[in-house]
């Protein structure tokens, strides 16, 4: 249950009575799919009050269920998308990428990071309420998502010399907590997609690795904006193949 709540409170901006450091995050990470799964059955609650209830039309709904998403989690996962675009856009070697990444300012890339991931995320929701087909994809998404950061944790090491919340979840990584994670986004994910729900994490994993490979060859490993760039582009994926499965004759 502490791992739950340590998950919960470094994810989302709820309240929970837990104080918790880095190594406790980073033991948490395995319920972080859990999480997620419990942010896309709330999106998902939403979404179907402001279409079926409220009679919203769909591009309005998806603008604000991803506005509301981005304001539960802190908009954390963002920051990794963009720290990481500007970074890896910006950076020639390996410590001027790291030292970009560090900065707090926003440059080009990231902006354009930024606009490109929600703009598609809102086009893609928009698509699949039309369809009537977004309640599951918007269920499963955040679990599968932040099952990546298990996975990458798991296979790279933190590229960083100095500790941080990315160290740890690579520091407290075990086989028993990527089985765990792998479980929890099993569930989720098939109880919501039922068999396309092997697609859609296949695309998601094919995502995640190509973030993998371009983070070893930059960095040599995962940051804290790793992840959080991994969660946003893994659900971005998994949205883009829930319009292409749903537009299938």
């Amino acid at each position: 249950m502490r791992g739950v709540l340590v998950a919960t409170a470094f994810l989302t901006r709820v309240r929970v009575p837990v104080v918790a450091g880095a190594v406790d995050v980073g033991r948490a990470a395995r319920w972080f799919p859990l999480i997620g799964g419990l942010l896309g059955g709330a999106t998902a609650l939403i979404a179907w009050t402001m279409t079926e209830v409220m009679d919203f039309p769909a591009a309005l709904t998806a603008t604000l269920v991803v506005g509301l998403g981005a304001w539960a989690t802190g908009a954390i996962h963002l920051d990794g998308v963009a720290d990481t675009a500007d970074g890896f856009g910006g950076g020639r070697d390996r410590e001027e990428v790291l030292r970009i990444m560090r900065d707090p300012l926003i440059g080009s890339y990231g902006a354009a990071a930024l606009v490109f991931v929600v703009g598609v995320k809102v086009t893609a929701i928009a698509a699949l309420l039309d369809r009537g087909a977004a309640l599951p994809f918007v269920v499963a998404a955040p679990a599968i998502s932040r099952w990546t950061i298990s996975a990458l944790a798991a296979w790279l090491p933190y590229a960083r010399t100095e500790g941080g919340l990315g160290r740890a979840v690579t520091h407290e990584r075990d086989a028993i907590g990527l089985v765990v994670a792998t479980a929890v986004t099993a569930l989720i994910a098939i109880g919501a997609l039922r068999v396309d729900a092997l697609i859609v994490w296949a695309v998601a994993t094919l995502t995640a690795v190509w973030i993998a490979r371009t983070a070893r060859r930059r960095i040599g490993g995962v940051t804290g904006d790793v992840f959080g760039a991994s969660v946003e582009l893994t659900e971005t994926s998994v949205l883009l193949c829930g319009v292409l499965l749903t537009g299938r004759p």
